[in-house]
Parts: C-alpha cells; structure tokens; sequence
C-alpha cells in the first residue's frame, strides 16, 4: 500500500515505515502530524475526493538543514561578483500508518 501526499508545494509517494524529507513545518521532534493524501493505492489507485478520506499519519523524528549551495554571481568586465551560501531547513518524518 502506498499513497502520494502533496506539502510544501512537491508531492512525495510513501509506504508506511518509510522516511521522508520534506520542507519544514511547525512541529517539534516526536510530535504527530496528519499530511494531505492526493491518490492512494491499495491494489487500485484511487484519486480525487474519495483520496481526501484517507488519512496519513507521520511522526517528526527531526528538524534540520540541508547541504550548503553556494550562489555565485559574476558579471565579466566590470569586476562585480557576489558569492552567498544556502541551507534549506527541512523536516524530516516517519510514516506510521495509512489509512485508506
């Protein structure tokens, strides 16, 4: 069984047990959270509103930042360059149950 739920604007497929990184939301380590399901399947793919009765349940197992991208901007001639790092915080859960 597995479902496709949709947060922080991607989609991600799931199983129950799997671990997921996903872009952050308010919730501390060991909180419980409910995720919005888009399709579940069970032998038949269901989609649409009979997918939005399904429920996915996550625990946050932790909270953190991804790896460094480094932002470089150059511009030839002029001697203009600007290098910026990024980490993106993410959130990262464990899929306890799906319920179709």
């Amino acid at each position: 069984m597995y479902a496709i739920i949709a947060t922080g604007g991607k989609q991600y497929k799931v199983s129950e047990g799997d671990l997921v990184k996903i872009e952050k939301i308010d919730a501390a380590e060991g909180d419980t959270v409910s995720l919005d399901v888009i399709a579940v399947s069970d032998g038949k793919l269901v989609v649409g509103s009979d997918a939005a009765k399904a429920k996915v349940s996550a625990t946050v197992t932790e909270q953190g930042r991804g790896k460094k991208v480094i932002v470089y901007r150059y511009k030839r001639k002029s001697g203009y360059h600007k290098k910026n790092g990024h980490r993106q915080p993410y959130t990262e859960v464990k899929i306890d149950k799906i319920e179709a």
